[in-house]
């Protein structure tokens, strides 16, 4: 492909959704899972998660569901494709074969970041 036809891909806002929770522990631009009294809360290492706290702010947090999502990681950078995650317990994920199947669209090795579908 000659050079002047190369495209910056973007996936920012494709399929986005964000739902409103009460706020547990949850930080903003961390994963989330809902915690038993339905907040959105802090993952643990190993969790499932649901989606990312976009905004926490006056006891809610706005948690996106859907859409694609750029994320930290912790150890070996995900392929593309599809790949096992889980929370990281940091608020990125993980790769974890216990862990549920993202596709995984980007990943930036120099940032620890990937771009995953929620």
């Amino acid at each position: 492909m000659k050079e002047d036809m190369i495209m910056h891909i973007s996936f920012d806002g494709i399929g986005h959704m964000s739902v409103t929770f009460p706020a547990g522990t949850c930080d903003e631009g961390q994963l989330c899972k809902l915690d038993t009294e339905g907040k959105a809360s802090a993952c643990a290492a190993g969790d499932k998660f649901c989606g990312v706290a976009e905004v926490v702010k006056g006891g809610l947090a706005a948690v996106q569901l859907h859409g694609f999502a750029t994320v930290s990681y912790t150890g070996t950078a995900p392929n593309m494709g599809w790949a096992a995650l889980s929370a990281d317990g940091n608020g990125g994920v993980k790769i974890d074969t216990a862990g549920n199947n993202y596709l995984v669209v980007a990943v930036d090795t120099a940032a620890k970041t990937c771009v995953i579908e929620l």
